[in-house]
């Protein structure tokens, strides 16, 4: 008679929870209680990929707090490099576990690593990236492959966080080998 009532999906749940919270006291929350809300909603879901790259997330943070390098407070931009190493190695192990024909184990590095990027700011466009690299050659003068580590230098402070440095780093090497 009654129909039972369908599960939202993480990304779903998730992506409710950041738009309800955005105009309320929580929006300034840190990464670490943005995890542990995502966990939250992950352990109701029952939903152990999400659980995994989160759990993950957070062991990450708790070690990077906990170094002797650290004073215990993460900036934006150091929090947003640790998950985009955490995206990148989630992304490299796919690779290699596809290209040895184990799709069962490369789907969920792939689902963990879109889990943990939903954490990132947006990334800019191809195009985007362009035009801010072509914006510090010109600054910087650089007309060859030799001035390609001080445009990188420059170029990722600017976008970090931003843009993948493996996307950067490709087209300030078409640029300057033209």
């Amino acid at each position: 008679m009654f129909s039972k009532k369908p599960e939202m999906s993480f990304f779903l749940r998730f992506f409710l929870f950041k738009l309800i919270t955005f105009d309320s006291k929580y929006f300034t929350m840190s990464l670490e209680n943005n995890i542990m809300e995502a966990m939250k909603i992950a352990m109701k879901n029952k939903d152990q990929s999400a659980l995994a790259a989160l759990r993950a997330v957070k062991s990450e943070l708790i070690l990077a707090k906990t170094s002797g390098n650290s004073t215990g407070e993460f900036s934006e931009a150091d929090e947003n490099k640790l998950l985009q190493k955490l995206v990148k190695q989630r992304k490299e192990s796919a690779a290699i576990f596809s290209s040895q024909n184990r799709e069962d184990l490369a789907q969920p590095e792939l689902d963990q690593a879109a889990i943990i990027s939903t954490f990132l700011p947006e990334q800019m466009t191809e195009e985007a990236v362009e035009k801010v690299i072509v914006e510090v050659i010109a600054q910087a003068g650089a007309n060859s492959m030799k001035d390609m580590g001080k445009v990188m230098g420059i170029v990722n402070g600017k976008l970090a966080g931003k843009a993948d440095g493996k996307t950067i780093s490709g087209i300030v090497k078409r640029i300057l080998s033209n």
